[in-house]
């Protein structure tokens, strides 16, 4: 079992404090140009925020043709410390200019197995997942064709599949294609925005299942579910689940940075709501939300 990270392949164990979802670089038709990461020097001072914090890992969800400038994840990773995963895939469609998802339609497996096993682009640096996003409450026809996609990388190469969920919604879908329909086992697919959804009696039936179940926060966009992360924590936690959660920043324009911008940034994790998780749930639990959890979350035995 390894994590594939933009250096080289790391055993679980070596992987340590991660944020499980976050973003360095991400450009989209949906953003103002002035809120996009493009930015080298503010993605350094963001990184090295998160380490300054006890930050040693981030998982970087930004998908196939959104910016991602995997020529510079493996400098930044070299001078912070902080290991980085990429990710291949695709997001819907209304974060890529118009008919550019068109021209990709019928390559999108072939593009996701690349990306995984030879390189991003022109480089040699390899994705450690595939990020993929379902509909708002149901599965519209790209985002079903995407996942049948994901689902087909998946099966060539092992790699586990992260899914952005629009406002939390229609997890239990994706669950019914990917798992019931597509042959994925539960355990390679990790759940987002979770934290968007905040209803208990769901997260637990998505827990039973056997996902990775994924609380990305505080983001600036949904502060109205931040007072609740903790009470869909500690359902979770309180029915046996801790050791399938996953937490992230999920910071996705330059306002919410913590170095350059308004913040809370990637040092909140652990700044904030680590000391919160262990307050409240003790340390074991801490310690399984940010570095144990990952670790099994992103390893798989890879195919090539």
């Amino acid at each position: 079992m390894r994590i594939r990270t933009v250096l080289n392949d790391l055993v679980p164990g070596a992987l340590g404090v991660t944020d499980s979802h976050d973003h360095l670089f991400f450009r989209s038709a949906a953003l103002p140009e002035d809120q996009e990461l493009d930015d080298e020097a503010g993605a350094v001072a963001e990184v090295r925020a998160f380490a300054d914090a006890g930050g040693q890992a981030i998982v970087q969800w930004t998908p196939h043709g959104l910016n991602r400038r995997a020529d510079l994840l493996p400098g930044i990773s070299t001078s912070t410390g902080v290991a980085i995963v990429a990710a291949t895939g695709l997001h819907r469609r209304e974060h890529y200019p118009d008919g550019y998802v068109d021209k990709i339609h019928d390559e999108l497996a072939e593009i996701f197995v690349r990306e995984l096993t030879t390189g991003i682009g022109d480089t040699q640096i390899r994705a450690g997942l595939i990020k993929i996003a379902g509909g708002f409450h149901i599965l519209d026809a790209h985002a079903e064709h995407v996942m049948r996609a994901a689902a087909e990388a998946h099966h060539a190469t092992n790699a586990p599949i992260a899914v952005h969920h629009e406002l939390g919604s229609a997890a239990d879908a994706v669950l019914d294609l990917l798992v019931d329909r597509l042959d994925v086992h539960p355990a390679a697919v990790v759940l987002g925005h979770l934290n968007r959804f905040p209803d208990h009696r769901a997260h637990l039936e998505l827990a039973r299942r056997g996902a990775w179940l994924a609380f990305d926060g505080p983001s600036r966009a949904n502060n109205a579910t931040d007072p609740r992360l903790m009470d869909c924590l500690a359902a979770l936690i309180d029915a046996g689940y801790g050791d399938s959660l996953l937490l992230g920043g999920d910071t996705t324009t330059a306002r919410a940075r913590a170095s350059t911008g308004e913040g809370p940034g990637m040092p909140y994790l652990l700044t904030h709501l680590r000391p919160r998780i262990t307050q409240y749930f003790g340390a074991e639990v801490a310690d399984n939300v940010f570095r144990n959890n990952p670790a099994r979350a992103f390893a798989t035995d890879w195919r090539a």
